[in-house]
């Protein structure tokens, strides 16, 4: 039988995630084929984050891009399935919440191949997010549950997954961050980009933000609030950036929007920076174990430890710029506590758990 644990990627996301499990594997001395969908597929969201973690070359790279929901995931399956069958794997394991992890736990469902899913059990509970559906879908189909937190373990657990089948690991994003603080530099960063020393950093992707342009207008108008006290960077995703540009998410009075970033130089930026405002659920984790404030443009969070044990906190359209400026005025307090287990460790207990389970499936032909 296959001992080959293959790994499918296709966003930003993803890398930072399966940087710290391949790794591991590596070290494990594991047999491994990395598969990017191309999900993401232009230089500044994906091809600079392999160079930036160390991130071995795909072995096979789908090309997929972009499109409606149904005919991206419909382009992932077909592409993935061709290559689970060709590669036969043993495991697969997959990362998040994006559109190729669900083609990707439904085509090993037809196909019989055991799933892993690493940051397992994250909910929300909004259903009109496409990344809730995802997460609930992928996690009903999978074999392997690897969490970041106590509240993962717990939703699974409520929602009838065998306990047997759940791993409280930590979050390995957190140990690519770990790895590589110490190239963090936002100097360079914020004089190639002409930018001051004193930066609120912002990011915009939900299509309950940008999509709907009378709530896409609150928010500038708020940022460009915030941009009355300081200085408000937007590193802009390529989605939905014009019709931003159209509202007047542009660069002037105290606003910059500029072209994404590379994984190091973003967070040089954010580690910098004297406020966070994003909708990201990424970025809510990195803020919270670099001490940088952050307000979370959405209703709810799937990342409810950001909030308990981090820097994060949840606001509205409405209320984002007032809260920004008590923020920027030292008069909101963080939690101490950070969240247990991520220690820079987490990739290695995810590699264990993995090789447990091959081992099994071997043991049982």
């Amino acid at each position: 039988m296959s001992r080959t644990i293959a790994h499918v990627v296709g966003a930003r996301p993803n890398f930072m995630k399966a940087a710290p499990v391949v790794d591991a594997l590596a070290a494990l001395g594991a047999e491994q084929v990395l598969i990017h969908t191309g999900q993401h597929y232009d230089e500044k969201m994906s091809d600079i984050f392999f160079r930036d973690l160390g991130i071995p070359e795909p072995d096979v790279n789908l090309g997929v891009g972009s499109g409606s929901h149904a005919t991206q995931t419909a382009a992932l399956m077909t592409g993935l399935e061709t290559t689970i069958l060709e590669r036969s794997p043993a495991v697969l394991v997959v990362y998040g919440d994006i559109n190729s992890t669900l083609a990707a736990a439904l085509v090993c469902s037809k196909l019989g191949v055991p799933l892993v899913h690493v940051e397992a059990g994250l909910r929300s509970f909004d259903m009109t997010m496409p990344e809730e559906i995802n997460r609930r879908v992928t996690d009903v189909l999978t074999d392997l549950l690897l969490v970041t937190s106590p509240e993962a373990y717990a939703h699974l657990a409520n929602e009838g997954c065998a306990v047997d089948q759940i791993r409280f690991v930590g979050n390995p994003m957190i140990d690519t961050l770990l790895r590589t603080r110490d190239r963090f530099d936002g100097a360079p960063v914020r004089a190639a980009n002409g930018l001051p020393d004193r930066i609120a950093v912002s990011t915009l992707h939900r299509p309950a933000n940008v999509d709907d342009p009378a709530v896409a207008q609150q928010i500038i108008d708020a940022l460009r609030q915030v941009a009355k006290t300081i200085d408000v960077v937007v590193p802009l995703h390529p989605r939905g950036r014009q019709r931003l540009a159209d509202l007047g998410l542009v660069s002037g009075d105290g606003l910059h929007i500029i072209d994404p970033l590379g994984y190091v130089e973003f967070l040089s930026l954010v580690a910098d920076a004297d406020l966070v405002i994003t909708d990201s659920g990424g970025v809510q984790e990195e803020t919270t174990i670099l001490d940088v404030p952050c307000l979370t443009v959405r209703p709810n969070t799937e990342r409810p430890i950001t909030i308990s044990h981090g820097t994060n906190r949840l606001v509205t359209p409405a209320e984002l710029a007032e809260v920004a400026e008590a923020v920027l005025g030292g008069r909101v307090s963080f939690p101490a506590e950070r969240p247990p287990l991520w220690d820079g460790r987490a990739g290695e207990r995810c590699a264990t758990a993995i090789v447990e389970l091959v081992d099994d499936l071997v043991s049982r032909g």
